[in-house]
């Protein structure tokens, strides 16, 4: 039979607790909680200081539970189970039997159910310890996170992730498709190349021997994968026994070339190519660590438009399908296999190193780092393997021989792309990156070069000195950060990571300047895209380095990156205009723009017109001659900034070109009290069970514009066919549950996630206030 693959997400049992007779098929679940996977429970708790998991954790709880799910056995000569993720130290029963244990939670494994399957009812229990605490930087979520599979397959077929596809050769005219394919059993392989729209451009038949296979294939004018035409082919794999299909595998691939150059930087298909990259955590704010794909596809799309084209998936591999999100809308991806080797890492609030990854580092990780390439290597997006982030070991004196072990087992798996690993003490005085460990590297990852004395100044120029021969990326460099809506113009006494909002950008834009410029300099992943759980002091339950905050709300360091990343004309301005109480007081006013010079105009009075130039404009064919106009930049910065004595009204900035054409134009405006609640949906309808809708809610003054300051208390309820799964505003210092209906709002907003229970139905969810009228939509759910 050739395979089948079924979604087994639906119809679980949980108990949160350790109840070991749960592992035998006999045990009374009766009174357990029916719920579908992907699950959380972490994200249900409630924050509390003295939950073990600590800052690094978010403060919210973890502990043991256990999973169990009753089903027919299911036909076929192979039944197979896949787990996507499951956080952490999981156990495995069929019927009684145990199947198997696994350590790393970020990673997916492979059961074979067949030997202890029997005829009608089976049962299934899952036991997931998270209990040592903390063990992960940052949030991990606790339970089966991820999606489940079940796979009935004939004993010939394709092995667990057995198939490889490489590119070795590519041009516009041709490309050589390399088909690495190992078997369970050998048979004869039916291989075709199919384009975007299934049509079959090529297709060989081979007889393997053997159960490992490698044949070369010929694509005629190809379309090459790229960021902004990431076309994607299909590998179509058919296993032939006895005349007789066995399995049949479709793998998704793009035809590309990369290549790091200690001069040119990343090239992609032979075109220099500057990584604008952002860091990433796996969580998804409200949801936890069990974030639906609607989540993700939201978060990329606004990391799309700010000009980002590059992820770095700190600090763990990623849910898969996180990965194809990439493939399919062109990003380029650092996938990062580990944040610790043997030295466990200090986390929790007194920072100590009880547990982590380095417990199971000696008995795992060529498994698990196995796993990973083997898992991701056909996603065309992934351009990097890092092998670790920040390790402890880079200092070390053996150190490099790890780094050398685990190099070259990538290198085994994938000869077809670099390895990497993000170093923190480059050029620290203490613990500093050893040279043996950094010329282990194919890629040497740079984390905040700009910290070290004069480094600051100089960032990676020195650096070039130093090491000519280097190839460089920046792997992880701080972003602008803060609390959307967060304004004060005084830092935290004595913080170093809490900057007035008129200054916090300056750090970023002096290194983001470097970036740019230098050819030598590959690109940069900010710290961070978006807002993570975890990495938090009380009372905060994450940290604010994104510059997208946990609802998917843009911040005003969002606008910095799209200024530089995009060239379609764009305008920002901060902070808002409602400043009752504050008449007079200077209110410093910033602005963001890729316009050649920006006019502000207050009340209908002009402050000025100012500008910068970035890359500045150099003579051409002689001295004094310039191609353009030329501009007389008031600074030197990457943004703009009037000193304004605050009156309540409307401020507009006027962007030009340097012709004086207006090319964008933005206004803020003093607004009224708050008086009512605006939603805005990403969909109103459904096509079935599971599928998620994001729900904007906003506090709108008498003209329907969103009250800045707002912080009104609201209420979210969800009749009909659907739950509300998670309910947020972006401020870390709240720290009410997040399944909870009830928050206030933040700067005027909140974000709730609403899940559709039934393949029909109807469904209203009305949005409340004691001070203001409420607001209700109808959403539906039609199954076709």
């Amino acid at each position: 039979m050739s395979r089948k693959i079924t979604c087994f997400d639906a119809n679980w049992k949980f108990m949160l607790g350790d109840y070991p007779d749960a592992c035998l098929p006999d045990y009374n679940d009766a009174e357990w909680r029916e719920l579908d996977l992907p699950h959380d429970w972490s994200i249900e708790g409630r924050f509390e200081r003295s939950n073990p998991t600590g800052g690094s954790g978010g403060y919210l709880p973890a502990g043991i539970g256990w999973y169990r799910k009753h089903f027919k056995k299911p036909d076929g000569e192979v039944v197979l189970l896949e787990f996507d993720g499951v956080f952490q130290n999981c156990d495995v029963w069929l019927n009684g039997t145990h199947v198997t244990h696994h350590n790393y939670g970020y990673i997916g494994f492979e059961c074979d159910l067949t030997p202890y399957l029997v005829e009608g009812n089976n049962v299934l229990a899952v036991r997931v310890d998270n209990s040592e605490q903390p063990n992960s930087r940052w949030y991990t979520g606790s339970g089966i996170y991820r999606h489940v599979w079940l796979t009935q397959a004939s004993e010939t077929r394709v092995a667990h992730w057995g198939i490889f596809v490489s590119t070795p050769y590519v041009s516009k005219e041709l490309a050589h498709v390399k088909a690495q394919i190992e078997l369970t059993k050998p048979a004869d392989i039916v291989l075709a190349i199919l384009d975007p729209s299934g049509k079959v451009l090529v297709e060989q038949t081979y007889s393997s021997k053997t159960s490992k296979f490698v044949g070369t294939m010929y694509l005629e004018n190809p379309e090459l994968w790229s960021c902004d035409n990431p076309v994607l082919y299909t590998l179509r794999t058919r296993v032939i026994k006895d005349g007789q299909l066995e399995d049949e595998v479709c793998t998704t691939f793009g035809v590309r070339s990369i290549c790091f150059d200690k001069d040119k930087g990343f090239l992609l298909n032979g075109i220099q190519t500057k990584i604008n990259g952002v860091c990433i955590h796996h969580d998804g704010g409200a949801v936890g660590a069990a974030v639906p794909e609607v989540v993700w596809e939201r978060r990329l799309k606004l990391l799309k438009e700010m000009g980002c084209n590059a992820i770095r998936m700190s600090h763990n591999p990623p849910a898969p399908e996180l990965l194809d999100m990439c493939d399919r809308m062109g990003f380029l991806v650092m996938d990062e296999a580990f944040d610790e080797w043997k030295i466990i890492k200090a986390k929790g609030d007194d920072q100590i190193a009880r547990y982590g990854y380095g417990q199971f580092f000696e008995q795992d990780c060529e498994k698990d780092l196995l796993a990973m390439i083997r898992r991701d290597r056909n996603h065309p997006s992934i351009i990097l393997w890092s092998i670790g982030n920040e390790i402890p070991e880079q200092s070390t004196s053996d150190g490099w021989k790890i780094a050398k072990r685990l190099k070259e087992l990538c290198h085994k798996e994938d000869p077809t792309r670099p390895v990497t690993s993000a170093c923190d003490n480059i050029k620290a005085d203490k613990n500093r990156t050893t040279e043996e460990f950094l010329k282990t590297l194919d890629v040497v990852g740079f984390n905040y070069i700009n910290r070290w004395r004069k480094y600051a100044e100089t960032a990676y120029t020195d650096i070039r000195y130093e090491y000519p021969n280097m190839i460089i990326i920046g792997s992880e460099h701080g972003s602008v950060g803060g609390v959307r809506g967060d304004y004060s113009l005084e830092a935290e006494p004595g913080s170093w990571w809490s900057f007035p909002y008129n200054s916090r950008m300056i750090r970023a834009e002096h290194l983001l300047k470097q970036t740019m410029i230098y050819d030598y300099i590959a690109g940069d992943f900010m710290w961070t895209g978006i807002d993570y759980l975890g990495e938090a002091r009380w009372p905060r339950k994450n940290a604010a380095s994104g510059v997208i905050d946990m609802c998917g709300f843009p911040k005003d360091g969002y606008y910095l990156y799209q200024s530089i990343w995009t060239r379609k004309p764009m305008i920002h301005i901060f902070p808002h205009w409602n400043w009752k109480g504050k008449e007079g007081t200077v209110i410093p006013v910033l602005c963001y723009t890729n316009c050649d010079t920006v006019e502000l105009i207050v009340n209908g009075r002009s402050f000025g017109t100012k500008c910068y130039e970035f890359p500045k404009q150099g003579m051409t064919e002689r001295f004094g001659h310039y191609d353009l106009p030329i501009l007389y930049a008031t600074t030197n910065d990457l943004h703009l900034s009037w000193d304004v004595p605050y009156e309540p009204g409307v401020i507009k900035a006027i962007g030009r070109d340097r012709y004086g054409i207006v090319q964008a134009v933005k206004e803020i405006r003093t607004t009224g009290e708050p008086t009512g609640i605006s939603l805005s949906f990403d969909r109103t309808t459904f096509t079935g069970r599971g599928e998620v809708a994001h729900c904007e809610i906003r506090v709108v003054d008498e003209n329907g514009d969103t009250v800045p300051t707002a912080q009104n208390e609201i209420t979210v309820a969800v009749k009909g066919a659907a739950e509300l799964i998670g309910l947020d505003n972006g401020l870390p210092e709240d720290l009410t549950p997040m399944k909870s209906p009830v928050r206030k709002v933040w700067a005027g907003m909140a974000l709730a996630l609403i899940r559709a229970t039934a393949d029909q139905g109807e469904i209203v969810v009305t949005v409340s206030s004691p001070d203001l009228e409420s607001t209700q939509a109808e959403l539906h759910i039609y199954n076709k």
